[in-house]
């Protein structure tokens, strides 16, 4: 599996010349199938603009896609009434989340609600595409895609206000995880590093230093030195920390890639454009 990444920002989006070499776009990224070249879509922030212009410039002839969330806060789904294939009639995207929960039994509502005219121009039901809802009821899921190569899908419920899922997505051998918006708390959240166990590619929230976290308590978020521990734990191949403060410009974020390096070698901050392989 290829990983891109199109958003890498979290919270709120931000611009200028101090944010030019990490990108100010909130959270989305492209997973690409190798050999296919299908994409799937993890989170719909701002940086899924540019990943629809990408896929329709490129003239794929993929008619369906799936845009998986780890929850539905702002930063995570804004930027989907600007996804142009959803405007594609002969399109079907397909919304997907983990259930059970009753908040995500009506789905569709939390997509058509900030697509109401008092918001956006264009109602949900105007755009185009075919869109389907589907939850994952189960922690552990199987989807078979048009190459027949089944990928697993697991998800685990973590800390976060309002709630949020991570995700381990496994794929002929080879395996990621995406751990976002989550508050280990006083210690590191076991069910995680379980997930991540012996993963190719971890790419976990580190919005924070530990320092910061300190007086952030409550806000959802982790520190980098927290995604370095989970890796080490979990005995990841390779760690990518994204979800980086508003506050923090392309400065602070290369001295604290620096300083994640020191305590896990094989360390990586997430940048716009970014195209990984696991």
């Amino acid at each position: 599996m290829e990983v891109k990444f199109y958003g890498v920002r979290g919270s709120i989006s931000v611009s200028g010349i101090k944010y030019s070499e990490f990108g100010g776009n909130t959270t989305c990224l492209m997973i690409i199938a190798p050999g296919t070249q299908r994409i799937g879509v993890i989170d719909a922030g701002t940086g899924i603009r540019q990943l629809g212009a990408d896929f329709l410039a490129k003239g794929s002839d993929q008619k369906d896609i799936f845009i998986a969330f780890t929850h539905f806060h702002w930063d995570h789904i804004q930027g989907f009434p600007f996804f142009a294939p959803a405007y594609d009639p002969d399109m079907t995207i397909n919304l997907l989340a983990k259930g059970g929960d009753r908040r995500l039994k009506c789905l569709q509502d939390i997509f058509a609600t900030q697509m109401q005219e008092t918001y956006f121009p264009v109602a949900m039901g105007e755009m185009g595409a075919r869109f389907e809802f589907l939850l994952i009821e189960n922690s552990t899921q199987t989807f078979i895609p048009p190459d027949q190569v089944p990928v697993h899908v697991t998800a685990v419920r973590h800390n976060h206000p309002g709630g949020a899922y991570s995700y381990r997505y496994e794929r002929a051998g080879r395996s990621l995880v995406f751990s976002t918006d989550i508050e280990h708390g006083e210690s590191i959240d076991e069910n995680i590093v379980s997930l991540a166990q012996g993963a190719d590619l971890l790419i976990h929230d580190g919005q924070y230093s530990n320092e910061q976290l300190a007086t952030k308590k409550g806000w959802g978020h982790s520190s980098y030195e927290q995604a370095a521990e989970v890796a080490i734990r979990a005995n990841v191949k390779q760690l990518i920390v994204t979800h980086h403060d508003p506050d923090h410009d392309d400065e602070y974020l290369r001295g604290a890639e620096q300083r994640c390096r020191d305590i896990f070698p094989d360390t990586t901050f997430a940048r716009e454009g970014l195209l990984v392989s696991t």
